[in-house]
């Protein structure tokens, strides 16, 4: 990714997706923050983020537009009742985004 120091190796970083996958929320090692700020990093048009709908009961997937002022688009029928499980779509989402691979089970 233009511009980070850090990068994302999907083969040896995939051990990190497994740690997210374990613990989507909280303290995490030097390893997932790195792979997670490289994810932070990602451009803001079309960027992934949740919404939260209704205060720690329902999370949306949404999309940013990029543009200072405009709304982001909510993404029809990915509504999440789990915060963990809305961190983990988020996570896969941006894993593909960045490495171009698909992680199955994260």
């Amino acid at each position: 990714m233009p511009g980070s120091i850090y990068r994302i190796d999907p083969e040896r970083d995939r051990e990190f997706a497994e740690e997210f996958r374990r613990n989507p929320v909280g303290h995490h090692s030097p390893g997932l923050q790195r792979v997670l700020n490289v994810f932070r990093r990602l451009p803001l048009k079309g960027k992934h983020v949740l919404v939260c709908t209704k205060p720690h009961k329902e999370w949306q997937l949404a999309t940013l537009s990029g543009e200072q002022g405009k709304p982001i688009q909510l993404v029809k029928g990915k509504v999440y009742r789990s915060l963990a499980e809305a961190e983990r779509d988020v996570f896969r989402i941006r894993w593909r985004a960045v490495t171009g691979e698909t992680l199955r089970g994260a």
